[in-house]
């Protein structure tokens, strides 16, 4: 009996950057990433154990919906520099924006280049009337970023006890 499951995650291409699917040669620096303090400020911080269930529910994330998280991988040298992901919460019919710039990464503009890609297909390839991206006040970079992309506050909400503004683009010529 094959019991192999295999769906299709967009591999999307930057000049820099390639967006893949997760592996799990990935979890190492991913589970790193989210226990480091400075890096996780504005996530929810998380053991290896805790980790490894974000990984994979992100990585599962594509068999819900069909649209998820990416690995972002810089072309010239293979290495994994963070994750950016299109996806939707639970309870909510707006695909959100959410990105991570591993700490050795910061300051290249990798944030930028992966969520531009990531926004483009939302709304350019999956059609999307409206995109959103959840982001504390405090967490300047991410609000850059957001404002690159040319989203714009709509409104405050709560995220995990936390007070995070809502951040949106529509989509050109959609009615929303």
């Amino acid at each position: 009996m094959n019991s192999e499951f295999i769906t299709s995650v967009p591999y999307l291409h930057t000049e820099r950057l390639m967006l893949r699917e997760y592996r799990r040669e990935d979890f190492d620096l991913f589970a790193a990433h989210v226990a480091d303090p400075v890096s996780a400020a504005h996530l929810v911080p998380a053991d290896r154990h805790a980790a490894w269930r974000i990984f994979c529910s992100q990585a599962g994330l594509w068999l819900i919906h069909g649209a998820g998280w990416w690995a972002v991988e810089e072309k010239k040298t293979g290495q994994l520099v963070g994750t950016v992901g299109a996806f939707f919460r639970e309870e909510s019919t707006v695909m959100e924006l959410g990105w991570n710039t591993y700490r050795a990464f910061w300051g290249r503009g990798f944030a930028n280049e992966a969520a531009t890609a990531a926004l483009n297909h939302a709304l350019e390839i999956r059609r999307e009337p409206k995109v959103r991206a959840l982001i504390a006040s405090a967490n300047e970079s991410s609000l850059r970023v957001a404002k690159r992309l040319g989203m714009t506050y709509e409104a405050e909400t709560e995220v995990y006890g936390k007070a995070v503004g809502i951040y949106t683009r529509a989509r050109e010529g959609s009615v929303i």
